[in-house]
Order: structure tokens, then C-alpha cells, then sequence
């Protein structure tokens, strides 16, 4: 099965107590990202066990979600001064190299408590995306109703190791654009591919098949008539990157499966 470019492993497990042993039986690579030390603790013990077992890789990904300054704001909590503990958390991670990527960060204004929040997401993004230039780490972006943002950083953005746009929102033009100005970025789908989203199905169809990448968001991004996603989604997502794409030949899925996973591993940076 092609690997999953994005979830939220800890609380998978909530939802899915097996979820790790489902993982391993599948043989599935994943990207897990935290955004607190809870998370990040549950994800790098069961990344170390994996390791010891040879059983397949879990990548460690930690960033300040776009959404959390909303959130404090919405609990009348002081944002940027609670957030300090959590970057410096961040930044001894990058150091010491126990994460292999910085996401999922970057910008949400999908309604108006978010979009009140855009200078502090602002501030963090630029904290985040100095922090994978340094470190030379991969960057996993969140962006919603955004994307004009990203293009105010492509300088930057050019000059990191990869930039992954985790289920990928924006345009066919805009991914290509990206691509043009020499970005190494990488577009991540999900289940709004299945969902039949028409720009969705226009950016996966028309995009490089080297630079498209597959996740399940687990448990975020369900699937209609299931409570959260998880690792059996990703057939189900597989199966459509192949419908729209058919450009594949008679080797099919099993093809896409490896060439998924063969971008997997060179978007964050590491041999199979």
C-alpha cells in the first residue's frame, strides 16, 4: 500500500486503538505530525518501536497548527506568549534531529475567527519556515483560502528542502506555478479527491505524478458515512488519483502504489 504522506497517529489511536498494528500488518509508511508534547511523545515511542521491530517507518513531523491562535483567542487565552514554550519545544527537536519535517504549519482564513487571527499565523509561519530553512527539514504546509500567502514567501519557500502541501486546496495554475519558480513541492491528496471536488480532481489529473503524494489526514478527514478516516482509506484514495489520472497503462495501481511511495520517501528526504 502507498504511504501515508499526513496524520495525526495519537489520535488515530483514540479512535482506532489497533491502528498501529493495522499499520504494520499493511506494511504502510507514515507521516505523523503533533502539535503538542503529548502527541509528539506518543508518536516518537511508537516511531522507536517501529524502528527496533523493522517494522515500516513512521516520519516525525511538529508545528504550531494555523488554527491553535483562533483557538487560544476563542478560550481567552494569550496566544503568542503560550505558544513560546511549545516553539522552543520545536526548535530542540530540529536540533537535536528527532523530527524529519515542520508541519503542519502555514495559514487558514476559511472564516472570519480565523481570519482575525492572520497576523499572529503570520508571526508563527515565519518562526516555522526560518526553522526548516536552517535545519533544512521538510516543510508541511496547511493552507486554506490562502494560497495568495504562500506566493508572498516563494523566495523563501525555493530554498527549502521540500514543501509538501498537505491535502492540497489550491489550483491546477497555482501547482504548477509553484513548480516554475523552482519550488520542490510536493501535493499531497485525500479523501476530498473521492469526495469529487472538481478543482481537486483538475490539480491531481494535471499535476507531475513525481510531485503527487497520497494521505488519509487520520482521523480528520472521513470518508461519507464513516466517523473518522484511517488506514483503509487509502485504497479508496489510490483508486481515485488512478481514475483521474489514467495515465498509468496496463500496470495500474500497483504501478501508482510504488511511484506514491517512491515521492514519499524524496519529499521527506530519506532513502526507502
Amino acid at each position: 500500500m502507498a504511504a501515508d504522506a499526513h496524520c495525526h497517529l495519537s489520535d488515530l489511536l483514540k479512535q482506532a486503538p489497533h491502528a498501529e498494528q493495522e499499520r504494520r500488518r499493511l506494511g504502510l509508511a507514515c507521516a505523523a505530525s503533533a502539535w503538542n508534547r503529548e502527541d509528539f511523545t506518543c508518536h516518537e515511542e511508537l516511531a522507536r518501536n517501529a524502528q527496533q521491530d523493522k517494522a515500516p517507518r513512521i516520519f516525525l513531523c511538529f508545528a504550531l497548527h494555523p488554527q491553535l491562535p483562533a483557538a487560544a483567542a476563542a478560550q481567552n487565552r494569550a496566544a503568542m506568549p503560550g505558544f513560546s514554550s511549545l516553539l522552543n519545544f520545536m526548535e530542540t527537536l530540529a536540533v537535536e534531529e528527532r523530527i524529519q519535517g515542520i508541519g503542519e504549519t502555514g495559514f487558514d482564513l476559511y472564516n472570519p475567527a480565523l481570519r482575525n487571527t492572520e497576523t499572529l499565523q503570520d508571526e508563527l509561519f515565519k518562526v516555522h519556515l526560518e526553522l526548516a530553512l536552517t535545519r533544512q527539514l521538510p516543510l508541511i504546509l496547511h493552507v486554506r483560502k490562502a494560497m495568495h500567502k504562500v506566493f508572498a514567501y516563494k523566495q523563501t519557500l525555493k530554498r527549502l528542502s521540500g514543501v509538501i502541501f498537505h491535502a492540497y486546496s489550491g489550483t491546477l495554475g497555482e501547482g504548477e506555478a509553484l513548480l516554475r519558480q523552482g519550488i520542490n513541492a510536493y501535493f499531497s491528496f485525500g479523501t476530498s479527491l473521492v469526495w469529487g471536488r472538481k478543482e481537486t480532481i483538475r490539480s491531481c489529473a494535471g499535476l507531475p505524478l513525481n510531485r503527487v503524494l497520497l494521505e488519509t489526514d487520520a482521523p480528520y478527514q472521513p470518508l461519507r458515512g464513516f466517523a473518522f478516516s484511517s488506514w483503509q482509506d487509502l485504497p479508496v484514495v489510490l483508486q481515485a488519483v488512478s481514475r483521474v489520472r489514467g495515465d498509468l497503462g496496463h500496470s495500474g495501481e500497483d504501478r501508482l502504489a510504488s511511484l506514491m511511495d517512491a515521492n514519499f520517501y524524496r519529499a521527506y528526504g530519506s532513502p526507502e
